[in-house]
């Protein structure tokens, strides 16, 4: 585990090109990652799903809704780098989506279900993809072209770096 309690396992590390082994044990994470954050939550009160998962971050609420969002904002960046030659992507504010009231307002429910279906959909395109495909690119704003590898990659630390954020303040706060 991380001591920065904003990383609590670490910052994304890509190492590199991945074998389709990797690859398989990637999707194989992603088609996970939703029934982690179900157990994650699981039988977490009203007043305990508001609270934020360190000083100054977001509510167990707006982690659930964010990884949402994100989710599916990689999704359409794996379509369209699939269907496209290096498309330009749409950066988006993060912390402001997490002030909206869909993510602060409305039950974690709605997003898990959303995870559910949305991880099916995604693992199903994944497992289509050839080897080729894996190597194709969109270009991010902020940081340049992105394999659709690597992409697969910074999204299982994604999953397990908020499920993790969740967890530890279970275990920080005994519940």
């Amino acid at each position: 585990m991380s001591e920065d309690i904003r990383y609590p396992i670490g910052r994304f590390d890509w190492k590199g090109d991945v074998s389709p082994g990797d690859r398989a044990g990637h999707i194989a994470a992603i088609e996970a990652a939703p029934a982690g954050f179900r157990q994650a939550v699981a039988g977490l009160t009203e007043s305990q799903l508001e609270t934020p998962y360190r000083d100054g971050g977001w509510t167990v609420r707006q982690v659930i809704h964010h990884v949402a969002d994100s989710h599916m904002n990689s999704y359409v960046r794996f379509k369209l780098a699939l269907t496209e030659d290096d498309p330009t992507v749409k950066a988006y504010d993060e912390a402001a989506w997490a002030r909206l009231s869909d993510s602060a307002d409305t039950a974690v429910e709605v997003s898990l279900t959303l995870l559910d279906s949305l991880h099916r959909r995604w693992c199903a395109l994944m497992r289509g993809m050839s080897d080729a495909e894996w190597k194709r690119t969109f270009r991010h704003p902020e940081i340049g072209p992105v394999a659709l590898e690597k992409s697969l990659a910074g999204y299982v630390w994604h999953g397990k770096h908020h499920t993790a954020h969740i967890a530890e303040l279970r275990r920080r706060n005994g519940w």
